[in-house]
Formats: C-alpha cells, sequence, structure tokens
C-alpha cells in the first residue's frame, strides 16, 4: 500500500446531471478536407462503455456512457467549472430521481472544450435514464499526494482507484506504472498549453497512419491509462525532455485536424520518476470489473 495523504483530502457532493448529444448548424471537415455530419459530444450514449474500443465507430469525440453537466446552457462556469475540477477518475456516482433512483456509476475522466464528466453506468441503466435525472458524484481526489515520492504529482485520481492501480517501485523516488500504450510527444495535440490539468482532456493526434501503427494507438479502449512520453503536466501541458504523464482515455477518436483520443491525466513528473510498463490489462473496465472487459 502506498503511503499517501488521503486522509487529509477533501470530499464533496456534487450534483449533475446528462448532457444530451451536442450538434452543429454546419458541416465539419475532417484532416484530408471531407466534410462530415455524425454524432459526437454529449448524451446517453446506450452502446459504449468503458472498456470499449476508442477507434472504429462512426462518430467524432464520442464520450462512453452518460456525458453530464451542471448547467448545459453555460458549461464552462461555476457550478459546472466545480464539478469538472473535483470530480476524479474512479469517483462513484448515484442516481438520486427517476425509474434507476439508486443505480451506481464510476467517472472515467473529464472532457475539455464542452466541457463533459463522462459517467460509465451498466447499458440496462441507460436505457432507463432520462435528461431530467439527477446524479451525485462522490467528489474527492484533488490534492491527493503520494509521501514517498514528492518528484510525482498527481490529479484527478480517486484514492481507492490509486490503491487498485497496482504500482511498485522501480528504484528509488521511481514508480512502475501499467499502461497499455507508450505516446509519442510528438502526437499530443488538442489542449497542450492550457494552464493546469484538474479539469478538461488533451488530444492524442491521430492523423498520421504510420505513426498509429508504429505505437498501436488504434488498439486504445475508453478507460486505457497511458504513458505521454516527454510530457510535463505539473502546471499545465507541455513538452520537456525526460518527463512523463499518465493518462486515461476518456473520449473516441476525432476526425479533425490537431485531435484523437481524449486523455484526462492522472499523474506526472518531470523528472523520470515515472516507469511505464505495458500491460494491456491496465484499463479502468479491467481494474474496477465494470464495462467490457478483457
Amino acid at each position: 500500500m502506498l503511503n499517501t495523504n488521503r486522509d487529509h483530502i477533501v470530499e464533496f457532493l456534487m450534483q449533475c446531471q446528462p448532457c444530451p448529444p451536442r450538434a452543429t448548424l454546419y458541416w465539419k471537415i475532417d484532416t484530408e478536407g471531407s466534410p462530415f455530419m455524425l454524432p459526437a459530444t454529449g448524451g446517453i450514449t446506450l452502446n459504449l462503455q468503458v472498456g470499449d474500443p476508442a477507434f472504429g465507430w462512426e462518430g467524432d469525440h464520442l464520450e462512453p456512457g452518460v456525458s453530464c453537466t451542471v448547467d448545459n446552457k453555460n458549461p464552462a462556469v461555476h457550478p459546472n467549472l466545480a464539478l469538472q475540477t473535483f470530480s476524479c477518475v474512479g469517483n462513484k456516482a448515484r442516481i438520486v430521481s427517476g425509474d434507476m433512483k439508486g443505480a451506481e456509476g464510476t467517472v472515467i475522466g473529464t472532457h475539455g472544450g464542452v466541457e463533459h464528466l463522462v459517467v460509465d453506468f451498466p447499458r440496462e441503466v441507460k436505457e432507463k435514464m432520462t435528461y431530467d435525472d439527477k446524479i451525485i458524484i462522490h467528489a474527492r481526489g484533488q490534492g491527493l499526494k503520494l509521501l514517498d515520492y514528492p518528484d510525482i504529482t498527481l490529479f484527478n485520481l480517486d484514492p481507492d482507484l490509486l490503491d487498485r492501480m497496482k504500482l511498485s517501485t522501480a528504484s528509488q523516488g521511481t514508480l512502475e506504472v501499467p499502461v497499455t500504450t507508450l505516446v509519442p510527444p510528438v502526437c499530443m495535440g488538442s489542449g497542450l498549453g492550457a494552464q493546469h490539468v484538474a479539469k478538461g482532456d488533451y488530444d492524442i493526434m491521430t492523423s498520421d497512419p504510420d505513426t498509429v501503427e508504429e505505437y498501436k494507438l488504434d488498439q486504445l479502449r475508453f478507460g486505457d491509462f497511458v504513458a505521454l512520453i516527454d510530457h510535463d503536466n505539473r502546471y499545465g501541458r507541455a513538452f520537456r525532455k525526460g518527463a512523463m504523464s499518465i493518462g486515461v482515455i476518456v473520449h473516441s477518436d476525432c476526425k479533425k485536424s490537431g485531435h484523437g483520443p481524449g486523455v484526462t491525466t492522472i499523474m506526472t513528473a518531470a523528472q523520470p520518476r515515472i516507469k511505464p510498463a505495458l500491460n494491456p490489462k491496465a484499463n479502468l473496465a479491467d481494474l474496477l470489473q465494470i464495462g467490457t472487459t478483457i
């Protein structure tokens, strides 16, 4: 068991509701210049869940499970800003109204830009939900620290999930972290330069087929833990040689330039203090036995 400050982190109850699917008035353009009109962000998405492939869907920026906000009309301000910032990967969610009152789900991450909190629920629960249902998030995790690893910073991570991640000491001051995929620094796109990573995500660009094949990016699943090589996320999202960040895949591949599967950051270090270890089961579904497991 890792030595943490979990007994001193703050716990909030946050309330939100499902956000209807978003659509635009105009055609969107993909990386080859072709127009498309497809399902995108938002919604109670019935046939996507954590553990499913992040590629191959007829959609763009798809969010598995239930996309949530506090205020659908003003997603980028209070109180939705607090929902995004204080809800963490692995937090428990509970429906408190409607036909599925009492059903539980799991937060898998946050999606910037649209400012959605993405929550996984079983399909049989989603089929009986409405967009008026109220969901309570047991928000905890921001401020969590690894007391024996001061050079590693945590964000957006529920302490119970940290315990399940099967981290181990690689060497003095260095942690070995299971991940499914190593992501080269040149692939990180939309979301770079953000002032902090306590909300939102940034995208793994997938416009170059050779790089996608080399790093097996097209095998990513929703909920995968991935290693972002040479990326320092301590004070925003930045390139730094020797740095390493760990994140979770929160939305699908994308057709627009500069975009691809989205990553919510959970761990980062500016120096070589995180050693990624490849493991195909390093996924929220497999760790928590929810969604689609392998």
